[in-house]
Order: C-alpha cells, then structure tokens, then sequence
C-alpha cells in the first residue's frame, strides 16, 4: 500500500482501487476549500487512469463529514468580498458535478454523520454504504442558507414530499432510514466496514476489472436488513405527505399545526418548532428549489442553486447568512434575527429575483462552469 500524501486529505492505492479519505477529526471533517481541490484533481486522475477500477470515499474520526466549513467562510468572507464565499461554492459544486457523473464505480462509507457538503460529495456514489453510526441530515435554514450541494436534485427524488420535510426542518435520519428512502443503498455494521473493504480490494486484485454487479455481490455478503423503528419519521410518511404537499410554507406550517391539534407524536411539534426557528427566506427558496428540482436534472439544479447561493452570499435581500453562521456558529448565542422574520414578509418576487441571474449586474460575480463531460443524469436518477 502506498501512503500517497498525509494531509486534510489522504490518498491511498491498494492494487486498482483508490482511496479518498477526509482527515480533519478534530474539525469533524468539514470541508475547505483546499480540501475540495485535492479531491476535485485526485477524483479527475483516478477516473483518467485506466488502473483504477474502484474509488473508495471515507473518512477517520466518528464523523464522516459536518458539512462545509462555514467558519472559515464566513470570517473568510468578512476580511474579503462575498466573491470569495462564491469561488468555494464554484468549487464544490463542480466537485458535486463531477462525482455525480463519475465514470467509475464509486463506494462511499458513511460511518458517522453526513451533512450538506458532506452529503454532496457521497450521494451520487454507486455504492453508499450507511451504518448504525450513521446520522444523516440537511440543516441550511437554520443558519441561514438553504439546502444546496444538488439537494434540489436528490430530496425531490425521495418519495412522496419527504423530501420537502428533510429540507425544510433540518430533520436527522438514522441508517436505516435513509436506506429505507432510497439515500443509501446498504446497511453494513460498522465492524464490518474493513473487512469489505479488504474483500473488494481482493476482488479487484483477483477480477481486474470487476462489473458493479460483482461488486455488489461482494458488499451483499456483508450488508444486512434493517428495519426502521416503530417511531420512525419514515413511518410517517402518509402524515408527512398530507402536511408537506401544501403548496406555500405557509401552508405546510398551518398543516402541521392543524395536526398537532389531533395527534400526539414528538415529531409534529419538532417539525414546528424547526420550521418557525429557521430562516424565513431559506424556507421559500429550499420549496421553490425542490419543486422545481423535480423536473431538473443534476447538472441545471446545481446550477440554479449557485445563482440563489450567490444571491445569499452578496445580501440581495438579507444578511441572513452571515446573521445565521454569528448566531449559530460565532457567537452561538443561537438568537439570529432574520430579515424578513416571518414567512409573511417573504414575497413571491423576492424568490423569484433569488433564483434569477444577475451576472451583469456585477463584475464579481462569476458563472458556475461544469465541466462537460458524458452525461449520465439517468443513472444518477436512478439511484434514488
């Protein structure tokens, strides 16, 4: 085995397979800029190279990732221009792009928690293997911002309007929920994880080029059935669908507590309680986002989302963003005052003029460019 660079980052070669591996524990992996480039060049070698016949995508540490670094950002971003927050966004999301379009299979090991940037780097793997360490998760609207990294992509491909409730309340979901709804493809215990490593690394050794259905075979030996708790969300979904089909934030809170009134379950009231803390704003784009995003392929919903993200970033309406990382991260007197601070005083227009380009509107103000390559939009759907 070769030890390739011992960093933020660490790359391994086993034989064909490679390995990306987060190495930020004491930070709980989140990710910076610098680390998005590593991965970003590392990812376009090992798809290039004709040696390499499986990337592995992991993390050390109890966490596999908390998301982008919105620390760093946003005192980045404040000794800076808002152009600045805008070049990190460019970068993940063409990392996010390309991942999402990898020509090689691709096995993400989800041990631990997995959100936002985090959640854009793995999600579109062939293989995303979860455990019962691990804890996934979409909190944007309660810093600030709104579900990005392609979550407009793949929350409206969960089923019913699941996604509409994962997004707009911050929801956590254990392993088995996420296999149930289709985010992971495999339950495998945590104690398992290096002996199927091992297992496909023999495998490639052995095979040379092995097809994803031997790979499968192999990660079925040890994968295991899991069944969601009898108090599981997902359990839930007739409930949710009725609340989160409403066609208005508006709408979906005055469901929610509609049913309050009717059933006691925990979840209803922290669904209410989620939704009046976030950020009124962030609720109406992450809607209109994943409304719209069901119709939209991979490539066009990151790039609407880069138009609304740049929106945030440059205070075309608020500073809510900046306001929700002092609160929450800063500070973390966990008090933001939003502008505006109800969904009331959100109108139509002002989404609509957040999810509208304005690039001649501002020299800084660069367009996202995804790298064009063979498109595979249609395996990406199917996944999940």
């Amino acid at each position: 085995m070769a030890l390739i660079e011992a960093d933020q980052v660490i790359f391994e070669e086993v034989s064909g397979v490679r390995k990306m591996i987060l190495n930020r524990p004491k930070k709980l992996n989140a990710i910076n800029y610098e680390m998005l480039r590593r991965l970003y060049e590392k990812s376009r070698a090992y798809e290039n190279d004709p040696m390499v016949k499986l990337v592995i995508l992991k993390a050390n540490g109890k966490v596999f990732c908390c998301g982008g670094d919105l620390t760093s950002a946003y005192t980045f971003i404040n000794l800076g221009h808002w152009s600045f927050g805008a070049s990190y966004y460019r970068k993940q999301f063409s990392l996010d792009y390309f991942l999402a379009t990898y020509k090689k299979p691709l096995l993400a090991l989800l041990d631990g928690s997995v959100m936002g940037g985090g959640v854009g780097i793995s999600i579109h793997s062939t293989f995303r293997i979860v455990t019962e360490n691990t804890s996934f998760a979409m909190p944007e609207v309660l810093i600030g911002l709104f579900p990005d990294v392609g979550a407009s992509y793949f929350l409206s491909r969960l089923p019913g309007f699941f996604g509409e409730y994962v997004g707009l309340t911050g929801a956590r979901l254990n392993g088995a929920e996420m296999l149930a709804c289709g985010l992971g493809t495999h339950f495998v215990p945590s104690k398992n994880l290096k002996p199927l490593e091992n297992a496909l690394e023999n495998m490639v050794a052995s095979l040379g080029s092995p097809s994803v259905a031997s790979l499968s075979m192999i990660i079925n030996k040890f994968a295991q059935e899991v069944n969601v708790k009898s108090d599981s969300i997902y359990l839930r979904l007739d409930m949710i669908n009725q609340c989160f089909n409403g066609k208005s934030c508006e709408e979906i809170l005055s469901s929610l507590e509609h049913l309050a009134t009717q059933v006691q379950e925990k979840w209803v009231h922290d669904a209410i309680k989620s939704m009046k803390s976030a950020n009124p704003l962030g609720l109406k784009i992450c809607l209109r986002m994943i409304r719209e995003g069901r119709s939209r392929n991979i490539e066009q919903c990151l790039e609407a989302e880069y138009i609304a993200i740049s929106h945030v970033l440059r205070r075309t309406f608020s500073n809510n963003f900046y306001e929700g990382s002092r609160a929450m991260l800063i500070d973390k007197d966990k008090k933001p005052k939003w502008v505006p601070s109800t969904l009331e005083g959100v109108s139509e227009e002002m989404v609509t003029r957040c999810l509208s380009e304005s690039f001649n509107e501002d020299d800084d103000w660069l367009p996202l460019q995804l790298s064009l390559k063979t498109n595979r939009t249609d395996v990406v759907a199917s996944k999940l």
